[in-house]
């Protein structure tokens, strides 16, 4: 892989200037937008719809075959982002999955603290099941705070009885709103984009004065038996790598098939950095092939690898 690249992403994130007085929520949601969008990619169809009662964004490949879905979940601390911002990173999962997504527009915080977004993934995810979606038929897949989700999601969804879907996989999730993984503090200098204060400001916007270690803020401490199987992929340069490294080894205690890369030199969320950065197109290209070879029978790659490029 290139090191030239992963230098010059580091060098171009860590260049990105810091406010003097900390901005308010919607400063900090236009700055993410501004920062972080990419449209849909070439060959993908977007379209507006509503799941679960909320906005929602349909991200369509031509690529797209059988019926296999994706529910993707957007990061953002629980605070910024929206599917627009994640139509490109959500749109390119989709085209290389060969699936059909859709990207929920959850309530974000502070005006709508937790549990308000896991209500929400939940509602989108019983929608598709309402509706017709087989869950051998879905994956679910989500980004840093939508990556906590996407397992909040799921365990909302044992608890009410419904099934699970075909997997999982997860980019650089944050599930640990206490901040006690020592990566938070470790990895703060190698980090070019996160300190542990930006971290701990997100979670008491979400959770305030609730339990931070309730399972559905912080599903690093639940319990994960009857999951589908898991891909975790996160960068050895963040602070939520111990979020990464415990929920895998938890989901591995808890009898959950979980695979954990981690990616050398490579900071939150590298994913996004598709196009430009060798690794990006690499790990999605890997998280493409591990959601298809779970679903059922119905889709052309069910079960089938393709050899790593």
């Amino acid at each position: 892989m290139s090191r030239h690249q992963r230098d010059a992403l580091d060098a171009l994130l860590r260049s990105a200037p810091r406010a003097e007085t900390p901005p308010t929520p919607e400063e900090q949601r236009e700055g993410f937008a501004a920062a972080l969008t990419r449209p849909a990619p070439d060959g993908v169809v977007s379209r507006r719809t509503v799941l679960g009662g909320r906005p929602a964004l349909e991200l369509d490949p031509d690529t797209a075959s059988g019926p296999g879905r994706l529910l993707y979940l957007h990061g953002g601390g629980y605070l910024a982002g929206s599917p627009d911002t994640h139509a490109g990173l959500a749109g390119e999962l989709a085209r290389r999955a060969g699936l059909r997504a859709v990207s929920v527009d959850y309530r974000l915080a502070p005006e709508h603290p937790f549990p308000a977004a896991v209500d929400d993934g939940l509602a989108a995810y019983r929608e598709l099941l309402s509706t017709g979606t087989d869950p051998q038929d879905l994956v679910l897949a989500g980004d840093s705070a939508g990556g906590g989700l996407g397992i909040a999601t799921l365990l909302a969804a044992r608890e009410a009885g419904l099934p699970q879907p075909a997997a999982v996989a997860l980019f650089s999730p944050w599930v640990d709103l206490t901040l006690t993984g020592g990566s938070i503090r470790s990895k703060e200098g190698a980090d070019p984009i996160f300190t542990e204060a930006d971290v701990r400001a997100y979670a008491d916007l979400y959770v305030g004065a609730g339990d931070r270690a309730a399972p559905l803020a912080s599903p690093v401490f639940a319990d994960l038996a009857g999951l589908p199987p898991l891909l975790v992929q996160a960068g050895a340069n963040e602070v939520l790598l111990d979020d990464a490294v415990r929920l895998a080894g938890r989901a591995g205690a808890d009898d959950v098939e979980v695979t954990l890369e981690v990616g050398p030199g490579l900071p939150h969320v590298y994913q996004l950095h598709y196009g430009r950065l060798e690794e990006a197109d690499a790990a999605l290209d890997r998280a493409a092939r591990f959601l298809t070879a779970h679903l059922g029978a119905g889709h052309p790659d069910a079960g089938r690898l393709a050899p790593v490029r």
